[in-house]
């Protein structure tokens, strides 16, 4: 929509899932701007594992246009924070494989302000409830490092075990950190 200026304001979001206070859309080009500004987040990147540093918009807009055009082994959506319908942050499904029926997880809430509210714990649960009835698959896994507290609470709250640990694998400055694997199995 055209707001008389010229300027473009979508209409809001696209929610393909709605949970109580969020909403899971798909990936859009118009949020190349908000991924620019959490790709280059150091309180994101730290929870990552990513090579900290800045990464220019045209890095980010490669990166969102490989996401678009990806194909069935992985599943991409912006989170949305309902009450302002802003976008919050991305989540994914990666490596899926249908005949095993397993996938990989990864969430990242790109606003400051948006974390500690809950809404990660709710957009896991709402992931995980779609790639079991949805998807049909049986177990999904992540990776996390034991330095990222909210997400390891917000992964157990939405039903994740540790089922492994790899030792003193991410640094992060001076400090040493695990990576814990975990997962979710459809029961």
């Amino acid at each position: 929509m055209n707001d008389g200026h010229g300027n473009f304001n979508p209409p809001g979001p696209v929610v393909t899932i709605r949970g109580e206070r969020i909403g899971l859309g798909p990936l859009q080009r118009v949020l190349i701007p908000a991924l620019h500004r959490w790709f280059n987040n150091m309180a994101t990147d730290r929870t990552q594992g990513d090579l900290p540093g800045p990464r220019t918009l045209e890095r980010v807009t490669k990166w969102y246009e490989g996401r678009a055009t990806d194909d069935d082994e992985s599943v991409w959506f912006t989170i949305y924070a309902l009450e302002r319908g802003e976008p919050i942050g991305i989540v994914w499904l990666s490596d899926i494989d249908y005949h095993h029926r397993t996938a990989g997880f990864g969430i990242s809430i790109g606003e400051d302000t948006a974390r500690g509210k809950g809404y990660g714990t709710e957009t896991t649960r709402l992931i995980i409830e779609y790639a079991f009835t949805t998807l049909g698959l049986r177990t999904v896994q992540l990776e996390v490092y034991s330095n990222n507290l909210a997400g390891l609470h917000a992964y157990q709250k939405a039903g994740f075990r540790a089922v492994g640990r790899r030792r003193e694998c991410y640094r992060l400055g001076a400090q040493v950190h695990d990576e814990i694997i975990m997962e979710a199995v459809a029961e």
